[in-house]
């Protein structure tokens, strides 16, 4: 069984009740797994990504060119989690009432009195799909922030809830730049990872390629229920986490930013570097992976291999870094390659 050890090594009622819990998970974990698996081939590492970004209650960022399957996995998760899913396509025209909904003007057919009524835009459901969430304005895209950060969102002077979970997975594409914006920092920084998606391999394209092109394609069936996902993103929050990983976790972010960091490359070549919302981020996914992986505390390896797709959107490369060719992906690799040292 899944955490066994953990079990014999743990201590206490409140200890053992987590151990009880997180096998339990654990099981219902694989399951899903599998069952993504059945319509999504290769990309185990962004399936792995994607999981612990829900898991830790956050939002995901999909980039990848077109073809590489980002809404069909966000559909597939959605299915698999039981969520309340609707999808918006961002194009330029895109306002921010098509997102978070507006008021309208009402008539009782009974009395004839008018009043206004609130119409729920699409951001009322658990599992928001932004899909080119780069081609709409800054102004549409501005409307997520307080929805992604909160849970709640200010329309027509009321604050009006969201469903709970409430997850906004987003999709972009980093080779169509006509027609496109960039997403601000404040927003970027809401996602809690951002999951560079490639090509798939050989084997797993052609496994691909028999299974969608028949009369009939594999569907997904639901293995946990919203609820459940709830009780999980709770458990995440509960598992232990060793000082070594906190302390980890404290370096490797604090070395990101130029002031006063003990890395050359990064005075050298970062313009800002990720603030304190990073650091939470991996508290959190480091406990989220291990918990996929099952173990009940997170490791220094869960840092590092996590380390890319939490930061690779909170910094950014000086003018200088671009003109010599040095990559975020360069930068990156120096920090966590300090980890544990």
């Amino acid at each position: 069984m899944l955490f066994e050890m953990g079990r014999r090594t743990g201590q206490g009622n409140e200890a053992d009740a987590i151990l009880i819990q997180a096998d339990e998970l654990g099981a219902r974990l694989a399951m899903l797994r599998s069952e993504i698996g059945r319509v999504i081939f290769g990309q185990t590492e962004v399936v792995e990504l994607a999981l612990t970004g829900i898991l830790t209650g956050g939002h995901v960022l999909l980039v990848g060119v077109p073809g590489l399957g980002k809404t069909r996995l966000v559909d597939t998760l959605g299915r698999t989690l039981g969520l309340d899913t609707r999808r918006v396509q961002f194009t330029p025209d895109l306002m921010p009432a098509d997102i978070l909904g507006s008021e309208i003007l009402d008539e009782s057919e009974e009395s004839g009195r008018r009043s206004f009524r609130f119409l729920p835009g699409p951001v009322f459901c658990q599992l928001l799909m932004a899909d080119e969430i780069n081609r709409a304005s800054p102004r549409t895209q501005s409307a997520l922030l307080q929805a992604m950060q909160e849970g709640h969102v200010a329309v027509a002077g009321h604050d009006r809830p969201l469903p709970r979970p409430f997850h906004v997975l987003a999709t972009q594409n980093p080779i169509e730049q006509e027609g496109t914006y960039p997403l601000p920092e404040a927003q970027l920084d809401r996602f809690l990872l951002q999951i560079d998606l490639s090509y798939p391999a050989r084997e797993d394209e052609r496994a691909m390629l028999l299974a969608t092109t028949t009369v009939e394609e594999a569907q997904v069936a639901p293995v946990l229920t919203a609820a459940e996902l709830t009780d999980a993103q709770r458990l995440v929050r509960q598992m232990p986490i060793g000082n070594t990983v906190v302390d980890a976790i404290l370096n490797l972010v604090r070395d990101g930013r130029p002031d006063g960091s003990g890395i050359a490359m990064v005075r050298d070549h970062i313009a800002w570097g990720p603030g304190p919302r990073a650091a939470q981020a991996l508290m959190l996914a480091t406990r989220a992976r291990a918990l996929l992986g099952g173990r009940l505390s997170p490791s220094l390896d869960d840092v590092a291999a996590l380390a890319p797709s939490v930061l690779r959107h909170r910094m950014a490369l000086s003018f200088g870094a671009r003109a010599e060719g040095v990559t975020l992906a360069d930068v990156i690799a120096a920090m966590v390659a300090r980890i544990g040292s």
